[in-house]
């Protein structure tokens, strides 16, 4: 249990150290608004794109493949995104957060988390890369039509057209495609090629959180607590406690059961931000839950460990 407490700490601190340099560098003025804005877009279309791509691209998924862990996994998380989106729809009062809630309540760091913290709690990646092979992509292709139709300015409901195009042009999701056939195939970049993409992938996340820091409203932020509360409270409790005992139920035990685990447990992930930001939602109400998400989910994510080993699941 300290072990994996231990983990948490170490996987979560960082982020917030990240985003206090980005607010220390827009104090001293090293960042401006500007620049936190073209270096959200630089993380959008290129870094985060980049990332996604190596770490799909450097799983093995052939000798592990199991169909029906799959089609669970990849219908829980059709059911996470719908499900909040669906009550965020119908209470919330500002429409124009409905997009970044809904995305915040579903979109863990299944991508960029789920590997090492199986890992950590298995002691193998084990099922982990055929989980995110199996949601990451839904994750990403949800977000897109959800935010698409929260987006500023936006006066009706996007169409078909519409939607399919915001899909085939986000670079996110073509990050997590290219990265399939590699992945499937165990078809290995050329090493120069893969030190570069190495290079660009590592800038991904830190540059994304300290934008999040330079950016960071606090006289906005306070009228975002709430749902960025309600939204964390869905994401690390409530959803984890609706699907871990249904996977249980079906069977999954051991590394497949904390893969499920990861993909509906784990804290927000910073691409919700970058995303909700650059497709005009509402970015102060996502940099709240990615913040409050990864602070809570140091205890969330130890707590869920120990439930499932005491019951014997893991």
């Amino acid at each position: 249990m300290l072990d994996s407490f231990v983990f948490s700490l170490n996987a979560t601190l960082p982020v917030f150290l990240l985003i206090l340099v980005g607010m220390l560098l827009r104090r001293i003025g090293i960042f401006t608004e500007e620049y936190a804005a073209m270096t959200d877009r630089f993380v959008f279309k290129i870094a985060l794109p980049v990332l996604l791509f190596k770490d799909i691209s450097g799983m093995s998924l052939r000798d592990d493949f199991d169909g029906g862990f799959v089609i669970f996994c990849a219908v829980a998380s059709v059911l996470m995104f719908l499900v909040p989106w669906g009550f965020a729809a119908l209470f919330m009062k500002n429409k124009g957060s409905v997009g970044a809630f809904s995305q915040g309540c579903a979109r863990g760091s299944a991508a960029v988390l789920g590997v090492a913290l199986a890992e950590n709690i298995c002691g193998s990646a084990g099922m982990a890369p055929i989980m995110i092979f199996a949601a990451v992509p839904i994750f990403n292709i949800l977000s897109v039509v959800i935010l698409s139709f929260s987006a500023e300015g936006q006066e009706k409901k996007p169409g078909v057209g519409e939607l399919l195009k915001n899909i085939v042009t986000n670079p996110i999701i073509w990050g997590v495609l290219l990265g399939l056939p590699f992945s499937f195939f165990d078809v290995s970049l050329p090493h120069i090629a893969q030190s570069a993409v190495g290079s660009i992938a590592s800038t991904a996340t830190p540059l994304a959180l300290m934008a999040i820091g330079a950016s960071f409203d606090f006289g906005a932020a306070k009228g975002k607590f709430v749902p960025a509360a309600v939204a964390s409270f869905v994401k690390l409790i409530l959803l984890p406690a609706a699907v871990i005992p249904v996977a249980a139920a079906l069977g999954f035990r051991d590394s497949a059961l904390v893969s499920v685990f990861i993909m509906v447990g784990a804290p927000t992930t910073v691409a919700a931000y970058i995303m909700a930001k650059n497709m005009k939602n509402d970015h102060v109400l996502s940099s709240n839950i990615v913040m409050l998400s990864t602070l809570l989910s140091s205890v969330t994510i130890t707590f869920w460990v120990f439930l499932m080993r005491y019951l014997g699941f893991i």
